[in-house]
């Protein structure tokens, strides 16, 4: 099967949505299929481009076994705002037209499938399926459109909030297969008036044979330098609509613990402001991201994992950080209310604290740092859960299955219906 990714994210990123980008597209390349990848330049999680990789020009690499890689330029803001995440998100949809074009006429995928965000990159994965024939998927790792409405980057009540909402239940409508990776972002598409016979459960994963359990002290403690007997986590990307200005205010109530390090290792734009509020905190420590190959050993170097987050975007996603964290065999403490999807995936596997309570962040961390039969009992409680849920192996193979499934469908490619005069008004 010849498939055709088109993705802004992609390795060598090493947290967020490209680490699955790029290990489905590398096993469907391992299996058989021929995958190319439109992606852009990398730079997340520090909006920085990375060294070795142009600002202005394309590039291709892989293949000989490996996915090909076509790279696009692309707008990089220094510091995303919301008119600037836009801007971003539109010059990869413009620079990737033109090439996704070229290798699509060229190769005649069997599918494209797109991956959002960004949702604007879907009308290019459209447009080349149209012109070649090809099936179309669409995966939703966030509802763009609502966490803009919740963390406050669009005004819903707004003529361009109100454009936002159009372009993406025309979009949604669009493609034979939109995936999603929870149950309840199935439910949301469901909402959004998808047919249920387009839409399809695919979950992040963990991969449980790279990220184990670490039996004893971790060597990563010593390589960092953290001396205390217990260690809290924080490793992701470090962003303002995460709510992660709650980990200092909860190391600040739990200053006097002499037995306990909070360990934030991560990039991003917010990070000058989080470092700025932990001054003075001999508590917090501070690291870069560290290399995939010590991964499982910082995983397995915390006594638990730290997962905050703002109200309104958990109900809407499961942030992928946490398939790891679960295969790690460590609890999880995250700050999410009750019933939300979140909630429900680290129960028996951890704690969920109101978000924004550091006071009731605090308790927890210092309840589970005082309670070793029961971090086991929530760690062995992740593991298994991992193992149930986030198997990689299991879900790339239904994954293949299922693009099979749209493979052997009707070729007609799905065109956007016209809104209906309830939708005009």
């Amino acid at each position: 099967m010849k498939i055709m990714i088109v993705g802004l994210n992609y390795a060598p990123e090493m947290v967020g949505i490209a680490v699955y980008t790029s290990g489905m597209a590398e096993v469907l390349q391992r299996d058989g299929h021929e995958v190319t990848v439109i992606s852009g330049q990398p730079y997340f999680p520090s909006w920085k481009v990375f060294p070795g990789f142009s600002k202005y020009g394309y590039a291709a690499e892989g293949g000989a076994g490996a996915p090909e890689v076509i790279r696009c330029p692309h707008y990089v803001p220094e510091v995303p705002s919301g008119l600037r995440r836009i801007l971003h998100y539109l010059s990869f949809s413009a620079t990737a037209l033109p090439v996704a074009l070229w290798r699509g006429l060229r190769n005649r995928p069997d599918v494209v499938f797109v991956v959002a965000p960004s949702l604007l990159s879907a009308p290019v994965g459209w447009i080349v399926a149209r012109l070649t024939g090809a099936r179309t998927w669409l995966h939703i790792q966030d509802f763009e459109v609502e966490a803009a409405f919740a963390t406050g980057v669009l005004k819903e009540s707004s003529a361009l909030g109100w454009l936002a909402k159009k372009f993406e239940s025309r979009t949604l409508r669009a493609f034979g297969r939109v995936s999603s990776i929870s149950s309840a972002m199935l439910q949301k598409l469901r909402d959004k008036k998808v047919a249920e016979q387009r839409i399809y459960e695919l979950r992040n994963w963990a991969n449980l044979s790279h990220i184990t359990p670490v039996e004893g002290r971790s060597p990563m403690r010593d390589e960092l330098g953290i001396a205390t007997p217990y260690m809290a986590l924080y490793s992701g990307s470090i962003a303002n609509k995460q709510g992660i200005e709650i980990l200092p205010e909860a190391a600040k109530l739990l200053a006097a613990r002499e037995d306990f390090t909070m360990v934030i290792c991560g990039e991003g734009p917010y990070l000058d402001e989080i470092k700025r509020r932990a001054e003075g905190l001999d508590n917090v420590r501070f690291f870069p991201l560290q290399p995939l190959d010590k991964l499982s050993d910082l995983l397995g170097a915390a006594d638990i994992h730290l997962l905050p987050q703002i109200a309104d975007a958990a109900t809407l996603v499961l942030p992928s950080k946490l398939t790891n964290m679960l295969a790690s065999g460590r609890p999880v403490i995250a700050t999410v209310d009750p019933g939300t999807v979140l909630a429900e995936e680290i129960e028996d596997c951890g704690i969920a604290v109101a978000p924004g309570d550091a006071a009731a962040l605090a308790r927890s961390i210092g309840m589970l740092l005082d309670n070793p039969a029961l971090r086991e009992r929530f760690g062995k409680a992740a593991r298994t859960r991992a193992m149930r849920r986030w198997d990689g192996k299991q879900i790339i193979n239904d994954l293949q299955e299922e693009l099979q499934s749209l493979l052997n469908e009707d070729k007609k490619i799905p065109t956007p219906p016209r809104p209906t005069a309830l939708e005009q008004r």
